[in-house]
């Protein structure tokens, strides 16, 4: 290997940690899967590198974690203080006026930061900018005083109006990092820039929340590296599909907040571009869920605020994923209403599914084994030399069958109905429900679990076919190697339309792309060019709500030629997308300017995952063995999937093992190898 050629991505998830390795000099690369460590995510990380080799000519690592979604889901963050403006204590709580139950009396929502370590200071800053009370100093040293005491552990200085004028907060913030006893200080203007209280201030408090953890976590591993001298670098991927450097990342963790499942919907987009197809369902079941995602056109879906649990909403760029507790290490369970549930509750690595041999609660996972669709004798991941079916039999009937009436079989195959059921309820809700047709889209079932459930995907959504990856349990892995550098910046401006001033805007936008790019170029990572993208949020005048506006602009020298006339062409082209409809005579307002500097990583070459050429399909053939589908069991083919050449055609009933994965073609559907080594299943007919 030669150092600054070799890049490593990493992706720990609730089960297995995945790695893919490019050397791209010597077009060569390897994989590698081992079991994560539940509570201690570094562990897994280090032993994949181990699995490697060892860091010893790495030139860089990109990291997709879950480390911050997790956090905020089991709320196992620290105690955070929040100093905010007389008089908006609590924002954090009054949210939107909603309510997680509609029709209930009570609420039972609980603020990430509670109310004794909300503490309000005199300061004021107006609408427009004009500050009217300045902060005192000593005021704000106090109140960082009141909180340590109390016990925070991080704190965000969150002022009205500070995106139309950071002055105040800038001078608060400045003083309480003059006293605090740790770096977890966060000011609401520099995660975001931007109108609307409620959304700023949870993004800065989740932003604090998240620092000490992701700060710690990240120092763990870069000590980690220090002592095995790793010398290149390291990066995090950020939710919105692009990567950052580890110090941006402990100032702006909530960036990370999908960091993990982000990666793997960029190498989805990457693997069905360079094989043709334009519409792609991303579905990426691991051991603890199932994330969708939906590419249309070859573009990613990308939304500028989440939801990631109810009062929890972030407000930065990040892919659109929607995610249901549905993966292989998911529980089952019958309720007292004596429905069958799968999840969201998971066994996760530790203890692992019931054939682990540590649990005694069946999982998806168990009921695949005892259905015979994975190879009881080749556990992935290489911790455990082969999974106990008896165990897992037990578990399910125990647990499933008895209180059902059922034998162990029907038992096994009613879990996985269930989850079948759960997954493709999740792929109508990014797809039909949004206008989607599902017939013009295809299937990308991966990570360790997806492929089992590939013939169920096609059959319930009504989706052309599937597209599984030739190493579909590392897809995310393989994500944060091609996954470009990016920076967002957001800024208020709030200007009407007509008679705006276009000069001084361009001077403005132009400004914070110059600092966006610069972010880029310091992070000592290859890439092609930079390329910064501006947008708008703009409205009619009246309107709450804005629509997304991108600007045909390009730079040329100095200048970007905006004008008036563009701006408004542009609005109403995306306003007319949005609502198949204008309001002639209503005037515009530009609310919000977006900008994005992505720095494009070289073009990853996938022909070199083609298997190799001249062997006969008679060598992947691995025999056969009884398996469940529909109607009882069968004698089912078994094959070795990296074995098969280019071109082979797999006729179902059969099943396909490899190190990081296993694909079941039911009855019915057939599989076919395409260049680039995946494997393509349609209808057999």
């Amino acid at each position: 290997m030669t150092g600054a050629s070799v890049i490593v991505g990493v992706d720990v998830g609730g089960t297995f940690t995945d790695l893919f390795l490019l050397d791209s000099a010597d077009g060569i690369f390897r994989t590698a899967k081992v079991p994560s460590h539940r509570g201690d995510e570094a562990q897994g990380f280090l032993n994949g590198l181990q699995a490697l080799g060892g860091v010893s000519g790495i030139g860089s690592i990109v990291h997709g974690t879950t480390v911050g979604t997790n956090t905020l889901l089991e709320r196992r963050g620290p105690k955070i203080g929040v100093i905010t403006t007389r008089g908006f204590r609590d924002v954090l709580e009054m949210r939107r006026r909603d309510r997680r139950r509609t029709w209930g009396l009570w609420g039972d929502f609980v603020p990430i930061a509670d109310r004794d370590l909300r503490i309000e200071v005199s300061e004021r800053t107006l609408a427009d900018g004009t500050i009217r009370t300045a902060v005192d100093p000593a005021e704000i040293r106090a109140a960082a005083a009141l909180l340590k005491d109390k016990g925070a552990q991080a704190l965000a200085v969150i002022f009205i109006n500070a995106y139309a004028n950071a002055d105040n907060e800038r001078r608060a913030a400045a003083e309480v990092r003059a006293v605090w006893w740790n770096e977890h200080v966060t000011a609401s203007h520099e995660v975001l820039s931007e109108i609307r209280e409620f959304e700023r201030s949870s993004t800065a408090a989740l932003n604090a929340y998240l620092q000490p953890v992701v700060g710690s976590y990240l120092g763990k591993l870069e000590a980690a590296l220090a002592q095995q001298d790793f010398a290149g670098q390291f990066h995090i991927v950020q939710s919105n599909g692009g990567i950052m450097s580890t110090a941006i990342a402990r100032k702006l963790p909530v960036r990370t907040a999908l960091s993990g499942p982000a990666a793997g919907v960029v190498a989805a987009a990457a693997l069905a571009k360079a094989a043709g197809y334009d519409n792609v369902i991303t579905c990426d079941l691991g051991g603890t869920s199932f994330d969708v995602s939906v590419i249309a056109g070859g573009k990613t879906s990308v939304a500028t605020q989440t939801t990631i649990d109810f009062g929890l909403v972030i407000r930065t760029p990040m892919i659109e994923i929607s995610t249901i507790g549905a993966g292989g290490g998911s529980i089952a369970s019958v309720d007292r209403g004596g429905l069958l549930q799968v999840g969201p509750e998971s066994a996760g690595s530790v203890p692992g599914p019931a054939c682990y041999g540590r649990n005694q609660r069946p999982t998806l996972t168990d009921a695949q084994v005892v259905l015979g669709r994975i190879n009881a004798g080749k556990p992935l991941g290489g911790s455990l030399k082969s999974l106990d079916v008896e165990a897992a039999q037990r578990a399910i009937d125990t647990h499933v069958g008895r209180p059902l009436g059922l034998d162990v079989t029907a038992a096994a195959a009613a879990i996985v109905r269930v989850a079948d059921a759960r997954m493709a309820g999740a792929i109508r809700l990014v797809s039909i429900e949004r206008g989607h047709d599902p017939a013009k889209f295809i299937a990308m079932p991966f990570g360790g679990g997806g492929a089992l459930h590939v013939g169920a995907l096609i059959r319930q959504i009504g989706l052309r076919c599937a597209l599984v990856p030739r190493f579909p349990g590392i897809t995310s892995a393989l994500g944060c190697v091609l996954a470009d550098l990016r920076h967002d910046a957001v800024q208020t401006v709030n200007l009407m339309l007509d008679g705006f001033d276009a000069p001084s805007l361009e001077r403005r936008i132009l400004a914070i792309g110059e600092e966006a790019s610069a972010v880029i170029a310091s992070a000592a990572i290859l890439v092609d060019r930079i390329d910064v993208l501006y947008e708008f949020d703009m409205h009619y005048v009246g309107q709450t709500h804005t629509v997304a506006v991108p600007l045909p602009v390009v730079r040329q020298g100095d200048t970007l030629g905006l004008t008036g006339d563009l701006v408004r062409k542009a609005f109403e082209a995306s306003y007319s997308a949005s609502f198949s409809r204008l309001l002639p005579g209503h005037a515009m307002r530009i609310v919000t300017l977006r900008v994005a500097a992505i720095g494009r990583r070289p073009k990853f070459d996938f022909s070199v995952f083609a298997p190799p050429a001249g062997v006969p399909l008679d060598k992947a053939g691995l025999g056969s063995r009884p398996a469940w589908f529909d109607g009882g069991r069968r004698d089912t083919a078994v094959w070795s999937r990296l074995d098969l050449p280019v071109g082979a055609r797999i006729e179902g009933p059969a099943i396909l093992e490899q190190p990081d994965a296993t694909t079941v073609i039911e009855p019915g559907l057939a599989g076919r190898v395409d260049p680039f080594g995946n494997l393509i299943v349609e209808p057999a007919s």
